[in-house]
């Protein structure tokens, strides 16, 4: 048996959302105004820096760590800001090993649009949890990722280890 058609319908936003452009506002500083409720995917507030779920994640559990000052320039960072920064690096790999027990993590920062950033206005690092045998033909032939659990679930799996 072969699989003809995989439905995505959530894909559909990311899609049209692309063909848009970036908003005028930050979507990223819209995002931290809110109160932190699953369907903002916020896991945890700091005084300069935050982590977020990624809305269109790559694998179950992928996160953004990003400053609270709305900057693309990572010279631009006090280093008060680069170390919350790293220490929301390493408290969400923590949380993803004790969550998750991923076998490995893609942990990287694109800066710049040319270096592939989707909002380059913004800084954010992406913390990428992998397994063994995670990537199968579906991303290289077929363009689409399977994720075989929703941002809610993963909301609330993680959330208790970003509480304080």
């Amino acid at each position: 048996m072969s699989v003809e058609r995989l439905w995505s319908p959530w894909r559909m936003e990311y899609i049209e959302s692309a063909k848009e452009g970036v908003p005028d506002g930050c979507v990223f500083c819209d995002l931290l105004g809110g109160e932190g409720s699953p369907e903002e995917r916020i896991l945890f507030r700091g005084e300069l820096g935050w982590v977020t779920l990624a809305k269109y994640p790559y694998n179950p559990g992928h996160l953004l760590i990003l400053p609270v000052r709305h900057t693309g320039d990572l010279e631009d960072l006090t280093p008060e800001e680069s170390a919350e920064i790293a220490a929301l690096l390493q408290r969400s790999v923590g949380a993803l090993r004790e969550q998750s027990e991923p076998h490995g993590f893609n942990i990287g920062l694109n800066l710049g649009r040319i270096a592939g950033a989707g909002i380059p206005e913004h800084l954010h690092w992406h913390v990428v949890p992998r397994w063994s045998g995670d990537t199968n033909f579906m991303p290289v032939v077929g363009q689409t990722r399977v994720l075989p659990e929703l941002l809610e679930e993963t909301f609330r799996k993680l959330r208790p280890h970003f509480v304080d």
